[in-house]
């Protein structure tokens, strides 16, 4: 569930840059995620590691009908607990 959270959250974050930048086409996005925490209480065990899979499948979901549904996303896994664009390839 919290891979679809992060999901809907990286779209949301993908298209106002987007719109930002006044792009109407995204061909790549990169992000690195780390321990995503789900509480923002400070507590370690509230941190959770989202399945790759699980954030792709949820970002491809989220995507359609919006310029991102054919925008490759490629996600990296590093250390730490948040996540990040790290790249975004538009016109």
């Amino acid at each position: 569930m919290h891979d679809f959270l992060l999901a809907k959250e990286i779209v949301g974050e993908v298209l106002a840059v987007a719109k930002e930048r006044g792009l109407s086409k995204v061909e790549k996005v990169s992000v690195e995620i780390g321990l995503i925490a789900m509480a923002h209480d400070g507590h370690e065990e509230h941190t959770e590691d989202i399945s790759v899979e699980n954030l792709q499948f949820g970002i491809s979901a989220i995507a359609k009908g919006t310029l991102l549904e054919k925008t490759v996303f490629e996600i990296k896994k590093v250390t730490g607990d948040h996540w990040r664009l790290t790249e975004l390839e538009g016109s």
